[in-house]
């Protein structure tokens, strides 16, 4: 497939920089541009948001034990499905007793398929109204660099594939106010898991790590990093997904989780719970429009 020449406003590249000082203004969330407005999936933006389970969200109000939850030393453990149901905590949070912040969420997604997940997480990356229809009320822009969008509409990569090795650099609120995300995607393996058991379990993929800092920080701080994985199962009527954060991690140079915090250091646990709460509102919003949408414009990363 060729790609189209006549839309340049959402193939148009930024630069790191610029996308920094524009992320000042996405975060207003300013009305809809006319280019915007007249993309074939503008109407996403503006329909009623279907609402969150009021019993799942309340799930994120208070810590769990920190002993029910797990490092990103241990990831291979959301390979146990049996384990997983019966004595993992699956909606919940908590600073483990090294300081690092640990979240875990599951949703279940009717009618949602593996092709719709690597689809989505393909193709929501190459405009900010395609980042910003996820969830309008928190999702404000999305950028990626010129090698890493060739990578994404290369059709010889599958869609699974795209994003390993690629950075998504994100503007959100997690519920702690608005942020710039750098988002860095791995494959399965960089990310620890035993492949062999891993293709035997999982059916779809979404990982990495990322670093944030608030969108008005004048210098160049940044927050502790974090390790982000989604899993999702196969299940009957559509698909489990599986959602673990370990905040003040990173991945060494040789693809191992270590803790960055400081001796006697916490992540906040406002960041702790924002995070989580707002994991819980992203999600419950995908599942119910990527079917939809999947459907009307799954065929093609162009539209």
């Amino acid at each position: 497939m060729t790609e189209d020449k006549t839309k340049p406003e959402w193939k148009a590249q930024k630069t790191y920089a610029q996308n920094r000082i524009d992320s000042k203004v996405k975060a207003t969330l300013p009305p809809l541009t006319p280019e915007e407005e007249a993309r074939p999936f503008a109407k996403y933006y503006y329909e009623k948001i279907k609402p969150y389970d009021p019993a799942h969200y309340a799930g994120m109000d208070q810590p769990i034990d920190p002993a029910r939850a797990f490092g990103p030393e241990e990831i291979n453990r959301l390979l146990d499905v049996k384990r997983l149901e019966t004595e993992e905590v699956e909606i919940g949070w908590c600073n483990l007793t090294n300081g690092a912040g640990f979240i875990a969420n599951k949703i279940f997604y009717p009618g949602v398929t593996a092709d719709m997940i690597d689809w989505w997480f393909a193709w929501h990356p190459l405009e900010d109204l395609r980042y910003r229809i996820w969830y309008p009320p928190q999702h404000a822009g999305i950028m990626l660099s010129a090698t890493d969008r060739a990578r994404i509409l290369d059709p010889g990569i599958p869609n699974r594939e795209k994003n390993w090795g690629v950075t998504h650099y994100v503007t959100e609120n997690c519920d702690c106010g608005m942020e710039n995300v750098d988002i860095r995607f791995r494959s399965p393996a960089d990310m620890g898991f035993d492949m062999e058991r891993f293709n035997k379990v999982i059916t779809a993929f979404a990982g990495g790590e990322g670093w944030a800092v608030a969108v008005d920080k004048e210098d160049s701080s940044i927050a502790a990093p974090s390790i982000m994985c989604h899993v999702f199962y196969n299940a009957p009527g559509g698909l489990i997904h599986r959602t673990r954060f370990w905040m003040g991690y990173r991945f060494t140079e040789e693809g191992k989780p270590k803790l960055c915090l400081p001796p006697g250091v916490s992540v906040p646990v406002a960041s702790v719970q924002g995070l989580a709460r707002h994991n819980v509102k992203e999600f419950t919003r995908l599942g119910d429009f990527l079917p939809r949408i999947y459907k009307e414009l799954g065929h093609s990363m162009y539209c």
